[in-house]
């Protein structure tokens, strides 16, 4: 017998626009009561493992009382304030914390509310760059095959149409220059050559350092990375790093950048940043970038200013979710994942229809030949008591770090069960 859904559900699913997911022909999604550590309690009372920790956010798990309290008490005292005009600590403190994390020159930071967002200001912020030195004619971007940036016009416009889920935008977006990651020293000439004929219409190029998330959890080495800078400094082009996913220790190390020991010129942030509690990203400059704004002249200002920009709830949370990178052994506990991925998804390597299994950090990534129901495959895994949600051709795990061994044993043994099962979905 079928649990009653409840008297919130079918009135407002007649009016809710859900993401990525076409709502003539979907499965109703799940109604969800409350959330705890790794669980997801739903309506009906089933607890389920969650194996992608809400699109990677929730880093320390959810409902941590260190952040819930952070939270809790700038509520008391100020939720928002606008940060044209005004000043407030948790904005100001959350700016200098990150410009600490970061490698070389990384010190200004502007904040914003998506990762979207963060990326779009990266990219206005490359232009205005040479806009500002009288340079007029560098307006285009180098983006990678594979590669995903967000959702918004000009981070679609970056992001690999064919492998991302934009190709209907073909043709109504900027066109920008897309190209095959240096992976190799053939491919490193091949984009060098590529620069020789472009380079001075070039104002950055945009990658997503060690993973590519959204476009197929694609790996590669810091060995493109340390090329890419290399060919940036040869061009004189700006490099932005999207740690949008890979930031907040995903891969293994605090940022991804540090695993290549390059600094890129700009670096774009969200997703953990608040511990998966509020909105918030930040894009941050180095201090050669910031400098090409910092003038008498008024048009030299970046003109970009969300409206919650810097909101202090969210600021609070990011504060408080560093303390617990500082305080609680985030980088020793994604190392014991790692390794407990790496041997929880080891015998998917002989299942029939499995292409490559890859392991980094706290990504554990199953890529099948094909994947012919998604919906199905996902249903499966909720009826073996975890919240896994396979995209393209790609099951994967980003659980929190936190998460207990055996809750990830649990992760693990489904993905090897449900993708050793015929009809689930994967042929």
């Amino acid at each position: 017998m079928e649990e009653k859904p409840p008297d919130w559900y079918e009135p407002g699913l007649r009016h809710v626009w859900l993401p990525y997911v076409q709502m003539k022909t979907m499965r109703e999604p799940l109604a969800v009561a409350r959330t705890e550590g790794c669980r997801i309690v739903l309506d009906d009372g089933r607890e389920l493992i969650d194996g992608v920790a809400s699109w990677w956010t929730a880093c320390h798990g959810y409902n941590h009382p260190y952040i819930r309290g952070a939270v809790e008490r700038q509520l008391a005292v100020m939720p928002h304030v606008m940060l044209g005009g005004l000043a407030h600590e948790q904005a100001y403190a959350l700016a200098r914390r990150l410009a600490a994390l970061m490698p070389g020159d990384l010190e200004r930071v502007f904040f914003s509310d998506s990762g979207s967002v963060a990326v779009e200001v990266a990219m206005k912020m490359a232009v205005q760059y040479w806009v500002n030195q009288g340079v007029r004619t560098r307006k285009t971007f180098v983006a990678f095959r594979g590669g995903y940036h967000g959702d918004t016009t000009g981070a679609m416009a970056v992001c690999d149409v064919e492998a991302g889920m934009h190709a209907l935008f073909r043709g109504f977006l900027p066109e920008h220059v897309i190209a095959d990651l240096p992976v190799d020293e053939e491919s490193a000439a091949a984009l060098s050559r590529l620069l020789d004929t472009c380079a001075s219409e070039i104002a950055a190029m945009i990658v997503e350092p060690l993973v590519q998330g959204a476009g197929g959890m694609r790996f590669h080495d810091a060995d493109v990375l340390r090329r890419l800078r290399a060919l940036a400094d040869r061009y004189e082009l700006l490099l932005i790093f999207d740690e949008v996913f890979t930031g907040f220790a995903r891969t293994g190390t605090m940022f991804a950048c540090e695993a290549a020991g390059v600094v890129p010129d700009i670096v774009t942030l969200s997703k953990a940043l608040t511990g998966g509690t509020l909105p918030l990203a930040a894009t941050i400059a180095r201090r050669k970038v910031f400098d090409a704004f910092w003038s008498d002249d008024p048009a030299h200002a970046l003109m970009h200013g969300p409206t919650f920009m810097g909101n202090a709830l969210a600021c609070a949370a990011a504060n408080a979710s560093l303390d617990l990178f500082e305080r609680e052994p985030r980088l020793a506990q994604v190392k014991d994942i790692s390794a407990a991925l790496a041997r929880g998804l080891a015998p998917c390597r002989d299942l029939p229809g499995v292409k490559d299994v890859r392991v980094l950090g706290a990504i554990g990534v199953v890529e099948l030949e094909r994947i012919v129901d998604l919906a199905r495959l996902r249903a499966r895994f909720v009826e073996e008591g975890v919240f896994i949600r396979p995209f393209g051709t790609t099951v994967y795990l980003t659980p929190a770090f936190t998460i207990e061994a055996e809750d990830l044993a649990k992760l693990t043994a489904a993905v090897v069960k449900v993708l050793g099962e015929s009809g689930a979905g994967i042929s």
